[in-house]
C-alpha cells in the first residue's frame, strides 16, 4: 500500500560508495533539517535512469537552494552505483537498496524487471 501524503517517511540506513570509501546513509539524519527527495530507479546503466539521473545532477543546486538533500536509490551494489556514476558524470548520491527492503517500505518495488518473465513467456 502506497504511503499517505503528509505520512512519516520509512526510516532506513543504506550504503553508498564516495570517494573516502563505503558510508552509511541515515534518512532520519535530515528529519527537521533538510527536506529529502528520494528518486528511486530500477537499475544503473539503463536509457531512461541514466537520462534521468544526469539531468537531475545538473539542476542539483536548485534542490540545495530549497535545503534538499536528493537521494538517488536502486537495487545495485553500490560499486556498481559508482562505476555508473563516474561513466555519466551523476553528482546525486547513490544509496545502495541490495536487499529491497527501503523499495518494499516505500511500496515502489517491481515485481519484475523484464515483463515478458513476468508473464511466463
Amino acid at each position: 500500500m502506497p504511503l499517505a501524503v503528509g505520512s512519516k517517511a520509512p526510516d532506513f540506513t543504506l550504503s553508498t560508495k564516495t570517494t573516502e570509501g563505503p558510508k552509511q546513509v541515515k534518512l532520519s539524519d535530515n528529519f527537521g533539517k533538510r527536506n529529502t527527495l528520494l528518486l528511486f530507479f530500477p537499475m544503473a546503466f539503463t536509457g531512461t535512469c541514466t537520462t534521468e539521473m544526469c539531468e537531475v545532477s545538473s539542476g542539483l543546486s536548485a534542490y540545495s537552494n530549497m535545503n534538499a538533500a536528493v537521494y538517488g536509490i536502486s537495487g545495485d551494489n553500490p560499486f556498481a552505483q559508482e562505476a555508473w556514476a563516474q561513466k555519466e558524470k551523476i553528482t546525486v548520491p547513490l544509496l545502495s537498496d541490495y536487499e529491497h527492503k527501503v523499495t518494499k517500505a516505500y511500496d515502489v518495488m517491481y515485481d519484475s524487471f523484464l515483463p515478458q518473465l513476468s508473464l511466463g513467456m
